[in-house]
C-alpha cells in the first residue's frame, strides 16, 4: 500500500499481466469468465463514515464474496497495525480471516477495494492458480481481480496530488487501467462513470490507449498503415522473430510460412498461413479475428 511515497507508473508488469489474462482464460474458461460480465457495483460496497467499521466491513466482504461466486466462504475482517494494506489466511475455509491495515478505520470508503484483492486471492487458491513467485502472483491475483470485475475498486483507490498519495494493490495505476480497458471491451462496459478519483480516470484513459494498440498489432487488419509497412518488410526478410515486433514468421513441416502473434483478447498466440486475407478463430477465448498476412 502507497500511503505518501512516491507511486510507480508506467508499464513494468505489462508481460505478467497478460500472462495473468491468458492463465485466466486457461483455467476458467471463456464461458466463466463471461459470467463476471457485470461489475461490483458501487453501490453494494459503499461505506459510509457513520456505518458501524466492524459491521460494514463484514457487509462488503459478503458482497465481495457473493461477486466472486463462493457461497460457502465466510471472512472475519479485523484491524491491526501493517505494513501492507490487508492479509488473508488461505487456509482450507470455509472460514477465511483477513486483517486490514489500521489505516482503513479512518478511510472506509477503500475498504472495498483492500476485501477486493483478499477475496481475489481466496477465490484463486480454491482454483489452485498461482505463478510461481509472490511477486508474480500478486500481480495475478490484481489482474484477476480486476478482468473479473472487482478491481476497478483497486483502481479508484489511487489518488495522488502534489503533497501525499495513495494507492492499492501491486500493479501501477495504467497497468490497472489496461486490465481494466481489456475488461471493458471485452463486454462493453463503461467503468469510468464509478470513479471518484480524477487520478484513477487518467490511469482508465492511459490504459484503454494501450489496450487498443493490442487490436491495432499486424496481421490484424485494424493495424494502421506503418504497422502494415513494416510488417510487409518483415514478411519479405521472413527469419524468425523480428525485433521489438509481436509477431515472428515460421514454416511448417511443408516449408509454407505462417505468421504466429498474441491474440488480442487473451494472449494466447496464435499461428495463421501467411497467405493475404484470414478469418482466424483463437482457440483459447474464441474471438474471431481479421487478418492480412
Amino acid at each position: 500500500m502507497g500511503n505518501g511515497g512516491p507511486v510507480q507508473h508506467g508499464y513494468p508488469h505489462l508481460e505478467t499481466v497478460r500472462a495473468a489474462i491468458t492463465a485466466l482464460y486457461r483455467r476458467l474458461s471463456r464461458d466463466t469468465i463471461e459470467t463476471f460480465s457485470v461489475s461490483v457495483a458501487p453501490a453494494d460496497v459503499a461505506f459510509c463514515d457513520t456505518d458501524d467499521l466492524h459491521l460494514g466491513a463484514q457487509r462488503v466482504a459478503r458482497e465481495i464474496v457473493r461477486h466472486f461466486r463462493l457461497p460457502d466462504a465466510r471472512l472475519i475482517v479485523g484491524f491491526r497495525e501493517m505494513t501492507h494494506a490487508a492479509n488473508v489466511e488461505l487456509a482450507a475455509g470455509p472460514e477465511y480471516f483477513v486483517e486490514l491495515n489500521d489505516r482503513f478505520r479512518t478511510h472506509r470508503r477503500d475498504i472495498g477495494a483492500a476485501l477486493a484483492h483478499e477475496v481475489a486471492h481466496v477465490y484463486l487458491h480454491r482454483l489452485d492458480l498461482a505463478f510461481p513467485t509472490t511477486a508474480e502472483n500478486e500481480i495475478l491475483t490484481d489482474t484477476a481481480t480486476t478482468y473479473l470485475g472487482a478491481g476497478w475498486l483497486l483502481l479508484d483507490a489511487f489518488r495522488e496530488d502534489g503533497v501525499s498519495s495513495q494507492k492499492l494493490g501491486y500493479l501501477t495505476p495504467e497497468e490497472f487501467g489496461y486490465v481494466l480497458a481489456k475488461r471493458a471491451l471485452l463486454f462493453q462496459e463503461d467503468p469510468s462513470v464509478w470513479f471518484t478519483s480524477p487520478q484513477a480516470y487518467t490511469a482508465y484513459v492511459k490504459g484503454m490507449a494501450r489496450a487498443r494498440q493490442d487490436e491495432q498489432q499486424p496481421p490484424l487488419t485494424a493495424a494502421g498503415w506503418a504497422g502494415r509497412r513494416r510488417y510487409a518488410h518483415d514478411r519479405r526478410h521472413a527469419s524468425g522473430a523480428p525485433p521489438a515486433a509481436p509477431y515472428a514468421f515460421t514454416p511448417d513441416s511443408g516449408g509454407h510460412l505462417g505468421v504466429t502473434f498474441p491474440c488480442p483478447t487473451c494472449h494466447q498466440r496464435i499461428r495463421v498461413p501467411v497467405r493475404g486475407r484470414v478469418r482466424a478463430r483463437c482457440g483459447l477465448c474464441r474471438t474471431v479475428l481479421e487478418c492480412d498476412t
